[in-house]
């Protein structure tokens, strides 16, 4: 295998590149950031020039395509629709290309922002909700269905919802300006909010929301899997925890086990449970995070001082 990874530097490439390192031939697409890791090679440039996703995709066997951009509209098309298609191009017409990987997100069938009626399976129509990043998640899976369609490429798209590793979940938990992504819980509640509080969500019908989580570990176990399982060529896969996280289960737990505060913050989201039945069945993948592992490893978890959090809030 000589694989191509792109968005090499972000967290789930690095960590796919950990675990695939030794094991084959890895070249690295790389931005604005080089990767330092002893054998493996970097193409420096963006994917939104022709020549530079040429040199990457020589002679390349495996693609794992993960580069994307959140809510900046003078980048995402570039880097989504005409980034992924100069790949796909070259995947099509190369001698050398086995298969290629799409790691997708939730966001291209609506994410919490509509209500579904039932668990959200691979068959869902794709809903994309206001905003950029979202429609360049539905544009990329259409793309790679349509070279699947019209050239046979040998494709898998893995949908994930939010990936988290080390102390992620914690901070998607602050009411303080150390909070990490949305919602911006502070802007959804009246008065003082206690130091060091957790939020109870409540969705819009006023139930405690569930909201789909994946580990990084588990997604990149799922990443190896679909780049040579027989079972994944052509297919789309939600990868994603067993059951989603319920904010009123983390709050509890959270309350008894440090003695936090609950705080009910009222949303306009709707819960929403991806299933990964399919994940399970045809690629005998195996979550190996729950909820109260994610809150464990989030709560035990030590930065460096080398290490610092990065704060996100998305449009």
């Amino acid at each position: 295998m000589r694989l191509l990874v792109t968005g090499a530097t972000g967290k789930v490439g690095r960590a796919l590149i950990d675990k695939l390192h030794g094991s084959c031939e890895i070249r690295a697409l790389c931005h604005n950031r080089p990767l330092d890791v002893p054998g493996v090679e970097c193409v420096f440039g963006t994917i939104a020039d022709r020549e530079t996703a040429r040199r990457a995709m020589a002679d390349v066997t495996h693609v794992v395509h993960l580069a994307t951009c959140k809510e900046t509209p003078d980048e995402i098309m570039d880097v989504a629709v005409k980034g992924l298609f100069w790949l796909l191009e070259e995947a099509r017409e190369s001698p050398t290309s086995q298969r290629f990987v799409l790691v997708g997100g939730d966001a291209a069938v609506g994410h919490f922002v509509y209500k579904h009626p039932g668990p959200v399976t691979e068959t869902q129509r794709h809903t994309a909700y206001q905003g950029c990043y979202a429609l360049s998640k539905v544009l990329e899976e259409v793309m790679l269905e349509q070279y699947q369609i019209a050239y046979g490429l040998n494709a898998t798209c893995l949908r994930a919802p939010w990936i988290m590793e080390r102390d992620d979940f914690r901070y998607t938990l602050s009411f303080g300006p150390d909070q990490f992504g949305g919602p911006a819980w502070r802007e959804l509640v009246d008065g003082d909010v206690p130091e060091q509080a957790v939020p109870l969500a409540l969705d819009a019908d006023g139930a405690p929301l569930k909201r789909n989580f994946v580990h990084v570990s588990d997604l990149v176990e799922a990443i190896a899997l679909g780049l040579e399982h027989p079972a994944a060529a052509g297919q789309t896969f939600n990868i994603c925890m067993d059951e989603p996280v319920n904010y009123q289960h983390v709050a509890e737990y959270l309350a008894e086990t440090r003695g936090l505060p609950i705080v009910k913050v009222p949303t306009p989201y709707h819960s929403t449970w991806l299933d990964n039945t399919k994940a399970r069945l045809l690629l005998d993948w195996r979550p190996r995070y729950d909820t109260e592992r994610l809150i464990e490893d989030a709560w035990t978890y030590q930065r460096s001082p080398d290490d610092p959090r990065i704060v996100w809030y998305p449009g």
